[in-house]
């Protein structure tokens, strides 16, 4: 799918579309394109593997040609070819003895006529003017269909493919009933200069020439390799069990899918093995009508008169047995056979650990919260905590009202400042030798000197008094007050 310009791609080796116009030799592009399963094999009767070649033009159209020169033709080659009036221009498509096979299949050559020949290998001037008659199809598509629309003429134009020479323009269109186009001729010849070819196509023919991709997300296979269309029908729906659904059973092309007769052969032969879909089974419970068919799994539905909603199961060896019982005159009590004794086998190992239980994660992640909430519990108190596991016996530090508070577990040294380091005796403790004039760190700190007492609880207190956007100074930075 490398190419961007035409619908089936492989040409992977220039992004975004070739632009060679179905003229590169890798035969990604090809439409219908078969496969040369008997290359390299040796031509059966002795003769070359040139006489004859199938060369492929715009879209589907394909035809065969007879190489009388013997010219060496490899697939991919651009020939130059005789037409009706004048020359043509296509790509060798399939060469060797798979081509006799294709004749004898399409049935080509039959009909006394002689098969037209290759001219020579397209040279650079008749490629340059067949590049020129490819690019003047889409404007001349434009202008004709303005005109059928000025003209009222109940057609639709599809298609339009010019001549390599340049001398012949064939139009392709689609209508649902006969068209009198010979106005339209000769407004077209005047207006183009060119003569003028109409040939009709069907729904099914157009979609195959245009190209797309279908609802189940592959290309059409009216444009890869399907080359005759069978007639669809709605039976071949009703045989799969399919809805009637019209947006969904219908194509590209407005007409019933081409697939569906695909499998169509195989749900024929698996309806042989059920009942000619009895219309109602006799029970003494009451009559029992068929509402479908589960080709698959080989059951039959069924649901009484007066319970219609109940779709009752049935398989076809009890749907038999009840037919057969209703033609000798007898009727069984109910649709099901509960006398049949259903067998469950029982697994052949026992749940030793409980891993089939749906619930078994959920009681881990309990048990998980559990622990976690003890262990922020033993956590949370801070005067049972590291003293109990014989931690440091140093200060905590603990917030009250969103301000971080020191506690000295020191016993015996008070905390002068309030936030002394244990273990230093010059800290803390009022200084003997000092300059007349300092005042003792200890009436700031909160020691009492005249009760003696360690003023550590009294530092407490003030602390939570003092404002939150105050610092404490340092021994050295405080200063003496009168």
């Amino acid at each position: 799918m490398g190419c961007g310009s035409c619908s089936s791609g492989g040409c992977g080796s220039l992004p975004a579309g070739c632009r060679n116009n179905g003229s590169c030799g890798t035969g990604g592009c090809d439409k219908l394109e078969v496969f040369d399963w008997l290359s390299g094999m040796e031509r059966l009767g002795g003769h070359s593997a040139n006489d004859t070649v199938e060369v492929r033009f715009k879209n589907t159209r394909k035809d065969f040609y007879r190489n009388p020169d013997g010219v060496t033709l490899n697939p991919g080659d651009i020939v130059a070819v005789e037409a009706l009036s004048g020359h043509d221009v296509g790509v060798v498509s399939l060469t060797g003895e798979l081509v006799r096979l294709q004749m004898n299949r399409k049935k080509a050559g039959n009909d006394g006529k002689e098969l037209r020949k290759v001219y020579r290998k397209a040279r650079q001037a008749d490629i340059d003017k067949w590049q020129e008659a490819r690019e003047r199809e889409k404007p001349t598509m434009f202008k004709a269909r303005k005109t059928v629309s000025e003209l009222g003429l109940n057609m639709k134009i599809g298609d339009v493919e010019y001549q390599a020479d340049q001398t012949k323009a064939t139009f392709y269109y689609t209508a649902d009933e006969r068209v009198d186009f010979r106005q339209l001729i000769k407004v077209l010849a005047d207006q183009f200069r060119i003569r003028i070819e109409m040939r009709q196509i069907g729904a099914r023919q157009e979609a195959g020439r245009l190209g797309g991709i279908g609802s189940c997300g592959r290309e059409l296979c009216c444009s890869t390799w399907l080359t005759d269309f069978r007639s669809v029908s709605t039976s071949a729906a009703r045989y799969q069990q399919l809805s009637i659904n019209p947006v969904k059973l219908a194509g590209q092309c407005g007409k019933l899918k081409c697939c569906l007769n695909y499998e169509l052969d195989t749900y024929l032969d698996a309806l042989k093995q059920f009942p000619n879909n009895e219309p109602r089974l006799k029970t003494q419970k009451g009559l029992a009508y068929h509402q479908k068919t589960d080709i698959f799994k080989g059951l039959m539905w069924y649901t009484y008169e007066d319970d219609p909603s109940n779709f009752i199961s049935l398989s076809v060896d009890r749907v038999k047995e009840i037919a057969s019982l209703n033609e000798k005159g007898e009727r069984p009590s109910e649709l099901k056979n509960y006398e049949e004794e259903i067998v469950v086998e029982e697994p052949d190992y026992e749940n030793v650990v409980g891993q089939d239980s749906l619930t078994r994660f959920d009681n881990l992640r309990k048990k998980r919260k559990k622990k976690r909430t003890k262990g922020r519990a033993g956590q949370g108190n801070n005067d049972q905590g590291p003293q109990a596991k014989g931690g440091n016996q140093g200060p905590q530090t603990r917030k009250e009202g969103g301000r971080s508070k020191t506690r000295n577990r020191s016993n015996n040294k008070p905390n002068a400042k309030g936030g002394g380091r244990p273990g230093n005796p010059n800290k803390g403790n009022t200084p003997k030798n000092k300059p007349e004039g300092h005042k003792p760190n200890a009436q700031k700190s909160g020691a009492n000197p005249q009760n003696g007492k360690p003023g550590g609880s009294e530092n407490r207190n003030r602390s939570r008094k003092r404002p939150n956007n105050r610092r404490k100074p340092s021994n050295d930075q405080s200063k003496t007050t009168s």
